[in-house]
């Protein structure tokens, strides 16, 4: 079997994804603050799912065939922001307001003043309670767009989380894909020690999931995952290992990146060193 935190470890990133990253810094040079890495663990996750998978159109962000994203793990929102802004949703420039009094980009993503954020998220354990009602809701319509739910691993410590499972699985949500974003950390520490997940794999299967396996950096392993045709009538989870603070050697697997309440301009010019010298 891949060792697929190695692989996690291993790949390169790609420019766009580097750019991306370089967003990501820009909007914690304007915040002063923000969770930089759980941004950094997730961004080719949502990177794949905007460019490749999901039906949307920032154009008309509300149309009923779209598909709908949750980003269960609204810390991680630089990542999905960074995304947002390159996709045209609103200017790069506004990535530099993070955190301001009238910016719309907030310490986690609020659907109300953000076009593109279909449900607020940052009280963990939610997202994916409203994604599998926004499963049924299509399926009760007869309509075919499908439901998108990112997942924090910590998280899974929640029990609404294994509730919501339940209840997919039960109800045979094969619009709902699941996944989580597998760094082997949470905020106060390590999964091993904190509550371990193990074995990850055989709970979701024990809930009636699909289950897959992805390195979570891999974008071409990610695209293959994510738009292989689906033919069963279970939910899918997709478990993708990642590193967290990717691509920034200073904070990858570090929880003084988790989050910062104050960042000086020391630290982010070397954070950019970091970047720009991979």
């Amino acid at each position: 079997m891949k060792n697929f935190t190695n692989l996690a470890n291993q790949i390169a990133l790609d420019t766009r994804s580097l750019a991306l990253r370089g967003l990501i810094l820009d909007a914690l040079e304007g915040g002063k603050r923000g969770h930089l890495g759980p941004a950094l663990s997730l961004l080719e996750i949502i990177r794949v799912l905007y460019d490749s998978i999901l039906v949307h159109n920032p154009k008309c962000v509300a149309f009923q065939d779209r598909d709908r994203f949750i980003l269960s793990k609204g810390h991680g929102c630089l990542g999905l922001y960074a995304v947002l802004s390159d996709h045209g949703y609103f200017s790069n420039q506004d990535m530099k307001d993070f955190c301001s009094f009238n910016s719309s980009l907030g310490g986690h993503p609020e659907s109300i003043t953000l076009p593109g954020v279909e449900f607020s998220t940052g009280s963990l354990g939610h997202g994916l309670s409203v994604g599998v009602g926004m499963a049924m809701a299509a399926r009760i319509r007869n309509e075919n767009w499908r439901t998108f739910v990112l997942l924090g691993d910590g998280e899974l410590d929640e029990g609404s989380v294994w509730e919501a499972a339940l209840h997919a699985s039960h109800h045979r949500l094969s619009n709902l894909t699941i996944i989580i974003d597998y760094n082997g950390m949470q905020a106060s520490g390590d999964l091993e020690s904190v509550v371990t997940l193990a074995p990850i794999n055989e709970k979701w299967r024990a809930f009636g999931f699909e289950v897959l396996e992805a390195n979570g950096h891999d974008i071409n392993q990610l695209q293959e995952i994510l738009s292989s045709p689906r033919y069963g009538d279970r939910p899918l989870v997709v478990i993708a290992y990642t590193v967290k603070g990717k691509g920034i050697k200073s904070a990858e697997n570090s929880n003084v990146w988790h989050h910062k309440a104050k960042i000086s301009e020391d630290e982010l010019n070397a954070l950019r060193f970091d970047l720009l010298n991979q």
